[in-house]
Protein backbone atom coordinates (compact mmCIF):
# COMPACT_ATOMS: atom_id res chain seq x y z
CA UNK A 1 0.00 0.00 0.00
CA UNK A 2 1.20 3.49 -0.81
CA UNK A 3 2.49 5.58 2.09
CA UNK A 4 1.96 9.32 2.61
CA UNK A 5 4.26 11.48 0.53
CA UNK A 6 6.63 12.67 3.25
CA UNK A 7 9.57 14.89 2.35
CA UNK A 8 11.95 14.24 5.22
CA UNK A 9 14.64 16.82 5.97
CA UNK A 10 18.22 15.72 6.50
CA UNK A 11 18.14 17.04 10.08
CA UNK A 12 15.48 16.61 12.77
CA UNK A 13 15.54 18.21 16.22
CA UNK A 14 15.68 15.70 19.09
CA UNK A 15 12.90 16.54 21.56
CA UNK A 16 12.82 19.93 19.88
CA UNK A 17 16.08 21.87 19.88
CA UNK A 18 17.04 20.25 23.18
CA UNK A 19 20.55 21.67 23.22
CA UNK A 20 19.07 25.15 23.52
CA UNK A 21 15.85 24.68 25.52
CA UNK A 22 14.24 22.14 27.86
CA UNK A 23 13.57 18.89 26.02
CA UNK A 24 10.04 18.13 24.81
CA UNK A 25 8.90 21.67 25.66
CA UNK A 26 7.04 24.27 23.68
CA UNK A 27 10.16 26.44 24.01
CA UNK A 28 12.32 23.71 22.45
CA UNK A 29 10.02 23.48 19.44
CA UNK A 30 9.96 27.26 19.03
CA UNK A 31 13.77 27.26 19.23
CA UNK A 32 13.94 24.59 16.53
CA UNK A 33 11.72 26.62 14.25
CA UNK A 34 13.77 29.76 14.83
CA UNK A 35 16.90 27.79 13.89
CA UNK A 36 15.35 26.75 10.58
CA UNK A 37 14.51 23.20 11.62
CA UNK A 38 11.08 22.18 10.40
CA UNK A 39 10.82 18.64 11.81
CA UNK A 40 11.17 17.62 15.46
CA UNK A 41 11.15 14.32 17.33
CA UNK A 42 8.99 14.32 20.47
CA UNK A 43 7.81 11.78 23.07
CA UNK A 44 4.21 11.19 24.16
CA UNK A 45 2.86 9.54 27.32
CA UNK A 46 -0.28 9.61 29.47
CA UNK A 47 -0.66 11.13 32.89
CA UNK A 48 -2.52 9.17 35.55
CA UNK A 49 -5.82 10.75 34.50
CA UNK A 50 -5.24 9.84 30.84
CA UNK A 51 -4.11 13.27 29.64
CA UNK A 52 -1.56 12.94 26.80
CA UNK A 53 1.60 14.94 27.49
CA UNK A 54 4.92 15.48 25.75
CA UNK A 55 7.34 13.73 28.11
CA UNK A 56 10.11 11.15 27.93
CA UNK A 57 10.89 9.74 31.37
CA UNK A 58 8.98 7.33 33.57
CA UNK A 59 9.07 9.95 36.33
CA UNK A 60 9.24 13.74 36.58
CA UNK A 61 12.37 14.22 38.70
CA UNK A 62 15.00 14.78 35.98
CA UNK A 63 13.17 17.49 34.06
CA UNK A 64 11.05 19.26 36.68
CA UNK A 65 10.99 20.39 40.28
CA UNK A 66 8.66 17.51 41.17
CA UNK A 67 9.14 13.93 42.26
CA UNK A 68 7.47 10.62 41.55
CA UNK A 69 6.22 8.70 38.56
CA UNK A 70 4.34 10.44 35.76
CA UNK A 71 1.32 8.23 36.34
CA UNK A 72 0.87 9.71 39.83
CA UNK A 73 0.01 13.12 38.35
CA UNK A 74 -3.25 14.37 36.91
CA UNK A 75 -3.30 17.38 34.59
CA UNK A 76 -4.02 19.94 37.30
CA UNK A 77 -1.07 18.65 39.34
CA UNK A 78 1.23 18.48 36.31
CA UNK A 79 0.47 22.13 35.55
CA UNK A 80 2.09 23.13 38.85
CA UNK A 81 5.46 21.65 37.89
CA UNK A 82 8.28 23.91 36.77
CA UNK A 83 9.73 22.00 33.83
CA UNK A 84 12.24 24.64 32.74
CA UNK A 85 14.42 25.75 35.66
CA UNK A 86 16.46 22.54 35.59
CA UNK A 87 17.72 23.61 32.16
CA UNK A 88 18.34 27.28 32.94
CA UNK A 89 16.95 30.27 34.77
CA UNK A 90 15.71 31.74 31.51
CA UNK A 91 13.17 28.91 31.29
CA UNK A 92 11.87 29.21 34.83
CA UNK A 93 8.12 28.67 34.85
CA UNK A 94 8.02 26.49 31.73
CA UNK A 95 5.14 24.03 32.03
CA UNK A 96 4.68 20.49 30.79
CA UNK A 97 3.25 20.53 27.27
CA UNK A 98 -0.07 18.84 26.64
CA UNK A 99 -0.56 17.13 23.30
CA UNK A 100 -3.17 19.73 22.37
CA UNK A 101 -0.83 22.66 23.07
CA UNK A 102 2.01 21.05 21.16
CA UNK A 103 -0.15 20.24 18.16
CA UNK A 104 -1.46 23.81 18.08
CA UNK A 105 2.10 25.14 18.06
CA UNK A 106 3.31 22.71 15.40
CA UNK A 107 0.40 23.61 13.13
CA UNK A 108 0.98 27.33 13.67
CA UNK A 109 4.66 26.92 12.75
CA UNK A 110 3.92 24.51 9.88
CA UNK A 111 6.31 21.87 11.24
CA UNK A 112 6.43 18.08 11.05
CA UNK A 113 6.66 15.63 13.94
CA UNK A 114 8.22 12.25 14.51
CA UNK A 115 6.15 11.36 17.60
CA UNK A 116 7.44 8.47 19.67
CA UNK A 117 4.84 6.46 21.57
CA UNK A 118 6.83 6.15 24.79
CA UNK A 119 5.67 3.00 26.60
CA UNK A 120 7.59 2.96 29.86
CA UNK A 121 7.49 0.08 32.33
CA UNK A 122 4.01 -0.67 33.60
CA UNK A 123 2.21 1.57 31.09
CA UNK A 124 -0.53 0.45 28.70
CA UNK A 125 0.43 0.78 25.02
CA UNK A 126 -3.12 0.33 23.75
CA UNK A 127 -4.52 3.04 26.02
CA UNK A 128 -1.80 5.37 24.75
CA UNK A 129 -2.64 4.71 21.11
CA UNK A 130 -6.39 5.08 21.69
CA UNK A 131 -5.89 8.43 23.38
CA UNK A 132 -3.29 9.88 21.02
CA UNK A 133 -3.98 8.66 17.48
CA UNK A 134 -7.42 10.24 16.95
CA UNK A 135 -6.16 13.65 18.10
CA UNK A 136 -3.06 13.45 15.95
CA UNK A 137 -4.86 12.51 12.79
CA UNK A 138 -7.55 15.14 13.21
CA UNK A 139 -4.96 17.91 13.38
CA UNK A 140 -1.89 16.91 11.35
CA UNK A 141 -1.75 15.98 7.70
CA UNK A 142 -0.23 12.56 6.94
CA UNK A 143 2.63 14.33 5.17
CA UNK A 144 3.71 15.98 8.45
CA UNK A 145 3.63 12.99 10.81
CA UNK A 146 5.57 9.83 11.60
CA UNK A 147 4.57 7.77 14.64
CA UNK A 148 7.34 5.54 15.99
CA UNK A 149 7.86 3.27 18.99
CA UNK A 150 10.03 0.54 20.42
CA UNK A 151 6.81 -1.15 21.53
CA UNK A 152 5.45 -3.61 19.00
CA UNK A 153 2.00 -3.72 20.59
CA UNK A 154 1.68 0.05 20.28
CA UNK A 155 2.72 -0.01 16.63
CA UNK A 156 0.43 -2.93 15.79
CA UNK A 157 -2.54 -1.17 17.38
CA UNK A 158 -1.66 2.07 15.62
CA UNK A 159 -1.71 0.23 12.31
CA UNK A 160 -5.11 -1.25 13.13
CA UNK A 161 -6.34 2.27 13.71
CA UNK A 162 -5.10 3.64 10.38
CA UNK A 163 -3.74 2.03 7.23
CA UNK A 164 -0.41 2.86 5.61
CA UNK A 165 -1.90 5.44 3.25
CA UNK A 166 -3.14 7.49 6.23
CA UNK A 167 -0.41 7.00 8.82
CA UNK A 168 3.37 6.60 8.49
CA UNK A 169 4.82 4.28 11.14
CA UNK A 170 8.49 4.18 12.12
CA UNK A 171 10.07 0.94 13.33
CA UNK A 172 12.31 2.06 16.20
CA UNK A 173 15.31 -0.10 17.13
CA UNK A 174 18.40 0.12 19.29
CA UNK A 175 20.39 -2.42 17.28
CA UNK A 176 18.91 -3.64 14.00
CA UNK A 177 17.45 -7.11 14.70
CA UNK A 178 17.85 -10.00 12.32
CA UNK A 179 14.14 -9.98 11.55
CA UNK A 180 13.91 -6.23 10.98
CA UNK A 181 12.41 -6.67 7.51
CA UNK A 182 9.73 -9.04 8.77
CA UNK A 183 8.81 -6.60 11.53
CA UNK A 184 8.60 -3.72 9.07
CA UNK A 185 6.44 -5.70 6.67
CA UNK A 186 4.14 -6.86 9.47
CA UNK A 187 3.30 -3.27 10.46
CA UNK A 188 3.63 -1.86 6.93
CA UNK A 189 6.28 0.53 8.23
CA UNK A 190 7.25 3.69 6.42
CA UNK A 191 10.70 4.19 7.98
CA UNK A 192 13.37 2.53 10.11
CA UNK A 193 14.92 4.39 13.08
CA UNK A 194 18.22 3.13 14.54
CA UNK A 195 20.66 4.13 17.30
CA UNK A 196 23.51 5.27 15.09
CA UNK A 197 26.57 3.80 16.91
CA UNK A 198 25.07 0.32 16.59
CA UNK A 199 24.30 0.57 12.89
CA UNK A 200 26.41 -1.56 10.54
CA UNK A 201 27.00 -0.64 6.93
CA UNK A 202 25.43 -3.81 5.44
CA UNK A 203 22.31 -3.24 7.56
CA UNK A 204 22.03 0.37 6.44
CA UNK A 205 22.43 -0.59 2.82
CA UNK A 206 19.84 -3.36 3.11
CA UNK A 207 17.33 -0.99 4.70
CA UNK A 208 17.90 1.63 2.01
CA UNK A 209 17.71 -0.94 -0.77
CA UNK A 210 14.39 -2.21 0.62
CA UNK A 211 13.02 1.30 0.15
CA UNK A 212 12.72 2.43 3.76
CA UNK A 213 13.90 5.90 4.79
CA UNK A 214 16.65 5.33 7.36
CA UNK A 215 16.67 7.72 10.32
CA UNK A 216 19.54 7.65 12.82
CA UNK A 217 19.37 8.90 16.41
CA UNK A 218 20.78 10.68 18.46
CA UNK A 219 23.62 12.12 16.40
CA UNK A 220 25.60 14.88 18.10
CA UNK A 221 29.05 14.38 16.55
CA UNK A 222 28.85 15.38 12.87
CA UNK A 223 32.46 14.34 12.14
CA UNK A 224 32.08 10.86 13.60
CA UNK A 225 28.83 10.34 11.77
CA UNK A 226 29.95 11.75 8.42
CA UNK A 227 30.91 8.44 6.69
CA UNK A 228 27.46 7.02 7.38
CA UNK A 229 25.73 9.46 5.06
CA UNK A 230 27.16 7.36 2.26
CA UNK A 231 25.47 4.25 3.65
CA UNK A 232 22.04 5.44 2.56
CA UNK A 233 20.96 7.36 5.67
CA UNK A 234 18.01 9.66 4.97
CA UNK A 235 17.90 11.79 8.14
CA UNK A 236 19.48 12.20 11.54
CA UNK A 237 17.87 13.20 14.81
CA UNK A 238 20.15 15.50 16.79
CA UNK A 239 20.07 17.57 19.97
CA UNK A 240 21.63 20.36 17.90
CA UNK A 241 21.14 20.01 14.14
CA UNK A 242 22.75 23.43 13.63
CA UNK A 243 26.17 21.81 14.22
CA UNK A 244 25.92 19.99 10.90
CA UNK A 245 27.40 21.70 7.86
CA UNK A 246 24.77 20.36 5.48
CA UNK A 247 21.42 21.83 4.47
CA UNK A 248 18.77 21.31 7.16
CA UNK A 249 16.11 20.48 4.55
Amino acid sequence: MKHPTISLPRLIGHRGLSSQAPENSLSAVRAAHQAGIDWVELDIQLLGDGTPVIWHDLDVSRCSDGRGSLRRYDWSQACTLDTGSWFGDHFSGERMASLEAMLALVVKLDMGINLELKVNKGRDPIALVKSVLPRLMQVLSPQRLIVSSFNQVALAHARQYADASQLALGALFGSVPGDWHYQCQAMDAFSVHVHWPRLKRPQAQAIAQAGYPLICYTVNDPSAFAPRWGWGVTSVISDDPTRFKIPIT
